[in-house]
C-alpha cells in the first residue's frame, strides 16, 4: 500500500488594503476624470501616486472613502465595498488628509480637533485622552495640543491634520499633496514624520523628492489611468517616461533606505 500524499495547505491570500478596479468617473460638466483605473495596494506598502495636473489623482483619492461614487467599476478597502451600508467603517479605515489642512482643522484647539473623530465613535474620558496623546506623539506634535490651529505654521498644521486622521486608527493613510506650500525645511520634517509611521500609505504628490524618500513603489496616473507602476527608484530614473507624462525628474537624493 503506497503512502498517502498530503498536499500542503495553501496560505490564504490577504485582501489588498486598497483595491480599485475599472474605475470610471465623469464630473457633471462631462469631463471624464477616471477612465478604467486599476490600483491595488497591499498592507504595509507606501505608494506614491504621481502625475500631471488634471490626471485624476485627487479624484481617485475621493473614491477611496466614498466621497465620489464611480460611474462604473468598484473600490474595496480590506475586502469591504466602498458603498452603503459600509461607508462609516470605510471612512474609519481610510484616513484621508486633504491638501489644505484648514479643511480639517476647525476646533478651538489642536487637541479638540484630534479628539473630534474618536469622540464621534463614542470614546470618552481616559480612553479618548489616550487616543489623542497617541496620535499627537506619532507625529511629534504633543506640544501643539492646546494651541489654536490658526496660530500654527504650515508644517505644524500638516502634522496636526495627520494626527487628527491617525486618531481614528485607520488601516491606510491617504495624503493629497502633503508637502504643498511647505518650505524645504518643512518638507523634510514632514517627510521624516511620515517615514516613521509604520502603516499603509498612499501619497498623491507632485513632489518627486518626497516620493523618492518616502515610497518604495510609485504609480504614474495620466488621463485617468495608471500608465506606469514600479519601484520608485526605477520610475524616477526613467526621464523619458517622466517627461512624457509632464513630470520633472528630481534632483538626486540617494537610494531609498
Amino acid at each position: 500500500m503506497s503512502d498517502a500524499v498530503i498536499e500542503p495547505v495553501a496560505e490564504p491570500v490577504a485582501e489588498p488594503v486598497i483595491d480599485a478596479r475599472g474605475l470610471r468617473f465623469a464630473y457633471p460638466d462631462g469631463r471624464e476624470a477616471l477612465k478604467g483605473l486599476d490600483l491595488r495596494v497591499q498592507k504595509g506598502e507606501r505608494v506614491a501616486v504621481l502625475g500631471p495636473n488634471g490626471a485624476g489623482k485627487t479624484t481617485l483619492a475621493l473614491h477611496l472613502n466614498g466621497i465620489h461614487k464611480p460611474d462604473s467599476g468598484a473600490v474595496r478597502i480590506g475586502g469591504l465595498a466602498v458603498a452603503e451600508p459600509h461607508l462609516a467603517e470605510v471612512r474609519r479605515r481610510v484616513g484621508l488628509v486633504f491638501q489644505d489642512p484648514n479643511d480639517q482643522l476647525f476646533m478651538p484647539s489642536v487637541g479638540e480637533d484630534v479628539a473630534f473623530g474618536p469622540a464621534n465613535l463614542g470614546l470618552r474620558g481616559e480612553e479618548l485622552e489616550e487616543r489623542v496623546a497617541e496620535a499627537l506623539a506619532a507625529v511629534q506634535a504633543t506640544d501643539l495640543k492646546s494651541r489654536p490651529p490658526h496660530h500654527l505654521s504650515s508644517g505644524e498644521k500638516r502634522r496636526a491634520a495627520v494626527a487628527a486622521v491617525l486618531a481614528m486608527r485607520p488601516d491606510a493613510l491617504v495624503l493629497d499633496e502633503p508637502t504643498s506650500g511647505l518650505d524645504p525645511a518643512g518638507r523634510r520634517e514632514l517627510t521624516d514624520t511620515l517615514r516613521a509611521l509604520d502603516m499603509t500609505m498612499l501619497a498623491i504628490t507632485h513632489d518627486l523628492t518626497l516620493a523618492a524618500r518616502l515610497c518604495e513603489r510609485s504609480v504614474i496616473v495620466d488621463a485617468g489611468r495608471v500608465v506606469a507602476d514600479g519601484p520608485t527608484a526605477d520610475l524616477l530614473a526613467d526621464a523619458e517616461t517622466l517627461t512624457r507624462h509632464r513630470l520633472e525628474p528630481p534632483a538626486p537624493v540617494g537610494p531609498h533606505p
